[in-house]
């Protein structure tokens, strides 16, 4: 079985295979005409039987997910942990501690965003340079570890902003790192479980940050749990590099999981660090449309989900003790975890995207709703119950869409998906704003001995008709990007060109649509 796989040909000539010519593509970095032709699977791939392939590919999957997912997933959770912290610490008495406003807090929590959308593309793109992400990663990890063990020694406002500032910078790396990394391991249809295994890293942090503030502020100071650069420090030695360099990958290995992703998508995917230029992948990401309309559908999504910057504040509207509020947290995340799972799991299995990303936002806008009208305890936490698992249970598909739509070269990939998540997380920064502690009394509208705390029905309407909103438009991209792909699919159907598709953003490989290539919708 022969795939297309692309090779620059600096020559003027056409190369026939099987009396067919294939289509001349612009590869080089100066656009010279080069020439697509077919390519072998590798002898060691080629000569297995179909049950043999099977079997191997089983047996590599296993492997893999084993050594990356539950070390990965560890990572994320401690990543989130130290970076979202900061509301438990609100309701165990931060701002008294450090004398700080409600205005300085929310700069404190928003400035950590300007760091993070900062680093996050050249941090990917230098990751896909060295192509080491077992060192890389747990470098980054070990470095914010100590960042964030030093926030113990803050006692100023300047010194928090400082040190939020510098871990957002640090911290940058990790997450559309992580998205990259998992798109240079896994197919297209295997791509959108392993991002919600990965996400469920924050969904679990989410829970248990609260559980854990709980016993914080119970009393339980002795309760550290694990450190980030000893989980770094044994990360060196169980996690994979890419494909072609993991050393502890036999050779048969090695091609075949090469060989899968070149499949998949009829296109070579990471070969060296040669190959890969700052440059030419930011500008092959930054001219492709489907870059843009990804990009609103991710900022709106995350938009729409700010309200879990500050859970605890808005679940202290139900009028518990603090102790009570941070327990009743993670239920909403608890459940979002099942819902991610299943959803995801479900558009591997069908190679569907758009219903299992806009579905749940539709349920997310009715929670906001729900929040923002009612004035009961029951309803508001049903609502709220529904807002974690409507945003984030379509979030990870949305994530695994962006590989899916932009799948190749590397170095674009990289660029997209860095580009995509900073911006949506530059919702963060105005967000914070929307969440004062003098309005926490009526983010969903609570009710003191019966009377109606009027002040903070301006807080409700702000934030839960923005979030409403910010949902609605998350839907229309996700619309428009639909039927953008059904139509290029179309194209692909009637074997007529494309300008902008995939592999370097100026077309499709001829080979790979004849054997089935389309865009998952």
């Amino acid at each position: 079985m022969a795939y297309a796989g692309h090779q620059n040909d600096h020559a003027l000539g056409v190369n026939e295979y099987s009396d067919e010519k294939v289509t001349a593509d612009h590869v080089s970095l100066d656009h010279v005409a080069t020439t697509r032709r077919k390519r072998e699977a590798p002898p060691l791939v080629r000569d297995l039987t179909p049950e043999d392939r099977q079997r191997l590919e089983k047996i590599l999957i296993r492997k893999i997910d084993i050594r990356l997912m539950p070390m990965i997933i560890l990572m994320y959770v401690l990543n989130y942990l130290d970076r979202n912290n900061i509301a438990s610490a609100r309701l165990a008495g931060l701002e008294d501690d450090l004398n700080l406003t409600s205005t300085q807090f929310n700069t404190c929590v928003s400035i950590l965003f300007v760091g993070y959308i900062l680093m996050q593309i050249p941090s990917n793109l230098f990751l896909n340079k060295i192509g080491k992400p077992a060192i890389y990663l747990p470098s980054c990890m070990i470095v914010w570890g100590m960042i964030s063990a030093a926030t113990a020694a803050c006692n100023s406002f300047g010194g928090l902003l400082a040190i939020r500032f510098t871990l957002g910078f640090v911290e940058a790396a990790y997450f559309p790192g992580c998205l990259f990394y998992l798109s240079s391991w896994y197919t297209r249809k295997e791509l959108g479980f392993r991002t919600a295994l990965l996400y469920s890293g924050s969904l679990l942090s989410g829970a248990f940050s609260g559980l854990i503030a709980a016993g914080i502020v119970g009393g339980l100071d002795g309760a550290k749990g694990l450190r980030a650069c000893a989980i770094a420090m044994a990360a060196f030695f169980i996690l994979p590099n890419f494909p072609r360099t993991t050393t502890w990958l036999t050779e048969d290995e090695r091609q075949l999981a090469a060989w899968r992703l070149d499949e998949d998508i009829g296109e070579d995917d990471w070969v060296g660090s040669k190959e890969q230029t700052f440059l030419h992948g930011l500008k092959l990401a930054f001219t492709d449309i489907k870059m843009y309309i990804l990009m609103v559908l991710l900022f709106c999504t995350v938009a729409s989900g700010s309200v879990t910057n500050f859970f605890p504040t808005v679940v202290k509207t139900l009028g518990y003790s603090n102790i009570v509020s941070l327990l009743l947290t993670a239920p909403p995340y608890v459940l979002c975890v099942i819902t991610a799972f299943c959803n995801a799991w479900h558009a591997d299995r069908t190679g569907e995207r758009y219903f299992h990303i806009t579905l749940p936002l539709y349920i997310a806008v009715i929670a906001f709703i729900i929040a923002a009208a009612t004035t009961t305890t029951a309803p508001r936490y049903f609502a709220m119950m529904l807002m974690v698992p409507g945003v984030y249970t379509g979030y990870v598909v949305s994530l695994a869409w962006i590989s899916n739509t932009l799948p190749r070269p590397p170095a674009k990939r990289a660029a997209a998906l860095a580009a995509i998540n900073a911006v949506s997380n530059s919702s963060s920064i105005y967000a914070s704003y929307m969440y004062p502690l003098s309005a926490g009394p009526r983010y969903g509208m609570t009710l003191k001995h019966g009377i109606e705390s009027s002040p903070t029905d301006v807080a409700l309407v702000v934030a839960m008709s923005v979030n409403c909103i910010t949902a609605c438009i998350a839907i229309c991209a996700a619309t428009v990007l639909r039927f953008m792909l059904l139509r290029l699919n179309k194209k692909l159907d009637l074997g007529e060109p494309l300008e902008g598709a995939i592999a370097i953003g100026e077309g499709v490989p001829a080979e790979a649509s004849k054997k089935g290539f389309r865009f998952l919708l």
